[in-house]
């Protein structure tokens, strides 16, 4: 991030950075560090406007303790611009988290934490800028599975000069137990997941996301990169809805509402996130962030506050027998009109941002999005001879789909047409049909134009593989070389899809300036070793044509 008034140097670094990074070069650094005995789980930063951030970590102590605080613009701390001393234990898990106030926009800072007689390892971070931006560096990233293999890509992030700020969008933890899905290859590289059962109570909430945040990976891009966040399902149980979730069963978990306090107590906890506003509740976790005359970016929440419950193909493999029952399926239960995502307070708060951006002449305007909004229908593979063998349950239910030409997953924006529709109309209102969606939750990297019912341009979406997760394809037992030809197969059959991958993990890096931008998809080297190596998998324009945005691939 670039602001005219304060140019630093590591900005005027960054491209060659950003080069070397690309050809796998690395510098050494904090990402295989040893943890402190008392700061175990690092320290991280967040949540940032102009003036404020919070700052996180966690106390490893056998009561209640004294935390004191610190934060600069220097390495040495000599003159400090904010400090404070504050109590933690138990009642939070000690976490420790800090609303540092006072600050200059766009500016670079230092802090730390000292308790117990130790001082912990210095973060960065920085305030959002205000009046002329020229550039803004952006990691993408989702999907963070510690049972899959380290957070190489956090690692990567770390390491790179050209990201100014790390956007999650969902599944910073799952919820699953030791013995589920990724418990293979857990076992194999001693990645398996604590507590062993699957994760119901706030103990065992605060348990996971303290394994997680014990990645050595975790704790380098958390200590040198500020963190926008909004989750998906995993931070809670898979595909909830506001009246349950798929992966909890009342009967032997309890009730639906007080596992998913337990789950949103212990998010807010253990990120570097605000605590909600007066009037505000947990759930209502959606946030604006402003950056200079440059962009705007609001982050969705689409789990907790108004989702309708999802569809289940299951429910319909034996109903549809036609194409009229197909669009039969679609027109009157996936796209019934009042299926929600987001709320009526989340849709007055998007109006408000786009109005104010687009009367303040940004030329960007982004959505940190959880799922994928592009319309991904699956093609016909078994009449292209992609899924010969049938006995495989994931290329039955893949070739059902593509026989009706049906949604990939109605769990997504595909499953709620109308929202979908609700969402565009509200943007184009407000001026905005040039959204930039930055979007997580598929395990595969995407570059997609996006229209309206109408065909009217929308903006565009630039999807991120998993952190760890693997792609779908691959996790379905199909052999890369068939996982390949899948992508292929739903670039040719879907007009808003250019491009897709599903082979990789890793993030994306977005860069944009004034006029233009360009979205790195960077795959990293290994998953079953600490490794921050990482290789170009596809670079991507984000252009203006005639007014509307498009994309090209490099």
């Amino acid at each position: 991030m670039t602001e005219n008034a304060r140019p630093s140097r590591r900005e005027a670094a960054s491209g060659l950075a950003a080069a070397a990074l690309a050809l796998g070069m690395t510098r050494p650094g904090a990402a295989h560090a040893a943890a402190s005995s008392v700061f175990r789980h690092g320290v991280a930063s967040g949540d940032p406007d102009a003036s404020s951030l919070v700052l996180w970590t966690r106390i490893t102590a056998p009561g209640p303790v004294e935390v004191m605080w610190e934060i600069a613009e220097e390495d040495s701390f000599k003159s400090l611009v904010g400090q404070g001393r504050l109590w933690t234990g138990p009642e939070r898990d000690f976490t420790v988290k800090v609303l540092a106030s006072g600050l200059q926009p766009g500016v670079r800072y230092v802090y730390r934490f000292r308790a117990l007689g130790e001082t912990s390892p210095v973060g960065r971070t920085l305030t959002l800028p205000t009046g002329r931006l020229d550039r803004l560096g952006l990691a993408l990233v989702s999907c963070s599975n510690f049972t899959f293999g380290f957070f190489n890509a956090y690692a990567a992030i770390a390491r790179d000069a050209a990201v100014d700020i790390v956007l999650h969008t969902g599944d910073y933890i799952y919820e699953y137990a030791a013995d589920g899905w990724g418990a293979e290859t857990a076992r194999r590289i001693d990645r398996v997941h604590e507590p062993a059962g699957e994760i119901v109570t706030l103990s065992d909430y605060r348990i996971r996301h303290a394994q997680y945040k014990s990645d050595a990976g975790s704790r380098a891009m958390l200590a040198a990169k500020p963190l926008l966040c909004c989750w998906d399902d995993h931070e809670s149980a898979n595909n909830p809805w506001t009246g349950g979730a798929e992966n909890h069963q009342p009967a032997t978990e309890g009730d639906w509402a007080t596992r998913r306090e337990a789950a949103l107590q212990a998010y807010y906890e253990w990120m570097p996130i605000r605590d909600p506003a007066p009037g505000r509740t947990r759930a209502q976790f959606w946030r604006t962030y402003v950056f200079g005359d440059l962009a705007t970016l609001s982050t969705l929440e689409t789990r907790h506050t108004a989702r309708a419950l999802q569809i289940d193909y299951a429910d319909w493999r034996e109903k549809v027998n036609s194409p009229q029952d197909a669009e039969a399926l679609e027109r009157e239960t996936i796209g019934a009109p009042g299926r929600r995502l987001i709320g009526p307070d989340q849709e007055a708060d998007l109006a408000a941002a786009w109005r104010a951006s687009v009367t303040a002449g940004q030329p960007w305007r982004l959505i940190g999005n959880p799922m994928p909004i592009a319309r991904t229908r699956v093609p016909d593979v078994a009449a292209l001879g992609l899924v010969p063998d049938l006995s495989n349950p994931a290329a039955a239910v893949l070739a059902w789909k593509g026989r009706w030409n049906l949604p990939f997953y109605p769990d997504t924006w595909d499953g709620y047409a109308w929202a979908r529709e609700r969402f565009y109309a509200a943007a184009r209102d407000a001026g905005a049909t040039d959204l930039v969606f930055l979007t997580g939750d598929s395990h595969s990297f995407w570059a997609n134009r996006l229209a309206d019912a109408e065909g009217r341009p929308a903006g565009v979406e630039i999807g991120t593989a998993g952190v760890t997760s693997p792609g779908d394809f691959v996790e379905s037992g199909f052999d890369p070389t068939l996982a390949g030809r899948l992508d292929q197969a739903f670039m040719d059959h879907n007009p808003e899809v250019l491009w897709t991958d599903n082979l990789h993990q890793g993030y994306v890096r977005l860069e944009l300036d004034r006029s233009a931008g360009r979205a790195t998809c960077l795959a990293v080297r290994s998953l079953e070793t600490a490794d921050p190596g990482v290789t170009v998998l596809r670079q991507i324009k984000l252009v203006r044509r005639g007014g509307e945005l498009d994309l090209g691939l490099l």
